[in-house]
């Protein structure tokens, strides 16, 4: 039951080239940025990623995105990424962009062990009916494209099927975790993380505060420990390194 590991190299040693890779996070927020950097020096490559954006230039998955290590990405925002921007129409790089909402309910409903669910979201656009970028060709054209959906009508309206998201690894951050892999995320920090832990078939978990089993109340848990394989407990230093996106201060 104890699923502490001794340190984020250790944590991630076994995720190979290729892995797909749920990585929680929301701009700045809660990004897992101590495992992500071991997956950098570690050196893997050809990673599929699923977050709803690709960190920043410099930041969380920006690392890993700016020495190419990724080849995919299923998310719902490039923001201010430039890097990705430019890999992706340069056609470096295959990106499935998906309603933020629907990308959130596909890494749930893949957790859940739900194949595949019905939503408006997307209904007569390029999302149900094909045709959007994933891949372009180095002239600019489109090399690779969305296929169509199915779409269903219920009580007279429109949906389309999405497909849950099961990977191969996940990669979280949470303000507490104990030793049995119990996580409680704080504030903001409850973007995607709770939803890429219980999408990744072996999740690994960056806490700020370790505690002992029995120190979390049930109802202050957010995800249980049978979601996560792996806990690793940062410094105190690692726990402080949260960089601001975009500050904003009175006159």
């Amino acid at each position: 039951m104890n699923k502490v590991r001794a340190d984020a190299a250790e944590a991630v040693a076994d995720i190979p080239d290729g892995a797909s890779l749920a990585v929680g996070g929301f701009g700045l927020s809660g990004v897992p940025e101590v495992l992500v950097r071991a997956l950098y020096e570690r050196g893997t490559n050809g990673l599929k990623v699923v977050s709803n954006n690709c960190g920043v230039d410099g930041r969380g998955l920006g690392i890993l995105l700016s020495a190419g290590r990724i080849a995919r990405v299923t998310g719902s925002y490039v923001g201010e990424n430039k890097e990705f921007a430019r890999q992706y129409l340069g056609g470096e790089l295959e990106v499935e962009l998906t309603p933020q909402g629907t990308l959130a309910e596909r890494l749930r409903a893949g957790g859940a062990g739900i194949p595949a669910f019905y939503t408006p979201a997307g209904v007569g656009t390029q999302v149900a009916n094909g045709g959007l970028p994933w891949r372009y060709a180095p002239d600019g054209t489109v090399a690779v494209a969305s296929p169509p959906k199915e779409t269903r009508d219920f009580a007279g309206r429109p949906y389309v099927l999405e497909h849950g998201i099961t990977t191969d690894f996940a990669l979280v951050r949470a303000w507490r975790g104990d030793h049995h892999g119990n996580l409680v995320f704080r504030r903001a920090a409850a973007n995607f993380n709770p939803l890429a832990a219980m999408a990744g078939r072996v999740t690994v978990a960056e806490v700020e505060e370790l505690v002992e089993p029995g120190a979390l109340r049930p109802d202050e848990v957010h995800v249980p420990g049978i979601y996560v394989q792996r806990v690793v407990a940062l410094t105190a230093g690692q726990a402080a390194d949260k960089p601001i996106e975009k500050r904003t201060v009175r006159p």
